[in-house]
């Protein structure tokens, strides 16, 4: 019998399994497809919530534990595998948000954040290529970014050899008797565990909808594109009015996102390539010689105000889950792994639990 069974392996399924791995326990880890290639894939992989001052101070306390940590947690990857998720501190640089600026600076201060108000011409000396029509901008120049494809990769590298690790297996049903968990039923048959941890993302609520109060996690689409541009040509991670470009190390920069609701829907469509084409050169005009190399989606998994539900369901002894984390899986990931690993494992937790509770208020 596996002690614990991890479902779903995105980013929060990889790091929860590592955390209860490295704290002792047997685990197996059910992923419907292959590992990573959700919406952890398929995202940005900018280490802060877009607009942070916007969020509950229960997404800014995992965040912020989060952002402690991936430095060393990427470190010990790049060891442990030798990929390299390429962390990099190139600042957050917010156009435009002075209707927004007593929040953000008060939302800095409160939470001991660098910030910087800075004008037109201080924008365009950070960032030559902006727009002729850009104002000013507040700099957050502490925020980091992950190329979260790399990362999936490497959590995955990592696991392998400390978990039972079974791709293109779904889970069908949750097994439950005498009000506890006993394992699950999968498309290859049946595992049994003593305790199971839901880490499903958008798929979520549909596994735990027949025990009769699922969390409120539905899919909300999101499509990005990507250029295929040189190092340099873009150096901080920029947002203006919802939209963000992330420079890679390569020079790549990426451009998103869409937010839509058609359920399950993954394609990708015309229209929302052009609208984020036009965002795109917008903001940086330069892009306009600059080709498009790759057009894409994912499916987030939406919860009410984007605080996801980590701890364990009530009324099923065993049962878990970390879910619903929206835009910022891989933001929060690190410490919302640690957190269920605590609660599943019986240790003192890192966070109070409570704000993340089913029952919690959203």
């Amino acid at each position: 019998m596996s002690n614990i069974l991890v479902i779903g392996g995105g980013v929060i399924g990889l790091l929860t399994a590592r955390e209860l791995a490295q704290g002792g326990a047997a685990v197996t880890l059910v992923e419907m497809g292959d590992t990573g290639r959700e919406s952890s894939w398929a995202g940005g992989g900018i280490i802060s919530p877009l607009y942070p001052w916007r969020y509950s101070d229960s997404i800014t306390a995992l965040a912020a534990w989060s952002q402690r940590v991936y430095p060393g947690l990427c470190d010990d990857l790049r060891l442990e595998t030798g990929i390299d998720s390429e962390l990099i501190r190139n600042g957050l640089l917010i156009l435009e948000a002075e209707t927004e600026l007593d929040q953000a600076l008060a939302w800095a201060e409160r939470n001991d954040q660098h910030v910087a108000v800075i004008d037109a011409n201080e924008a365009r000396e950070l960032e030559p290529e902006l727009g002729p029509h850009h104002g000013g901008a507040l700099l957050f120049p502490d925020i980091a970014q992950v190329r979260n494809p790399r990362l999936v990769k490497a959590l995955r590298r990592s696991v392998a050899p400390r978990v039972d690790l079974r791709e293109q297996e779904e889970v069908l049903e949750l097994q439950v008797a005498d009000n506890a968990i006993r394992g699950v039923r999968t498309s290859a048959g049946e595992i049994a565990a003593e305790q199971v941890v839901v880490c499903a993302g958008a798929w979520t609520a549909k596994l735990l909808e027949k025990l009769g109060s699922p969390p409120d996690i539905e899919p909300v689409r999101g499509q990005m594109i990507l250029f295929y541009g040189q190092p340099g040509l873009i150096r901080h991670i920029t947002l203006h009015q919802d939209r963000y470009a992330i420079p890679r190390q390569d020079g790549r920069v990426l451009l998103g996102s869409t937010l839509e609701h058609v359920g399950f829907l993954k394609a990708t469509t015309a229209e929302a390539k052009e609208e984020l084409y036009r965002a795109a050169v917008e903001l940086f005009p330069v892009l306009k010689h600059t080709p498009i190399e790759d057009h894409w989606s994912g499916l987030r998994p939406g919860s009410p105000s984007g605080i996801p539900y980590i701890g364990p369901y009530p009324g099923v002894d065993g049962l878990y889950m970390s879910a619903g984390h929206y835009r910022n899986g891989v933001v929060t990931g690190p410490a919302s792994a640690r957190l269920a690993a605590d609660l599943v494992l019986g240790r003192k937790p890192i966070l109070d639990p409570a704000p993340y509770a089913l029952d919690a208020p959203r």
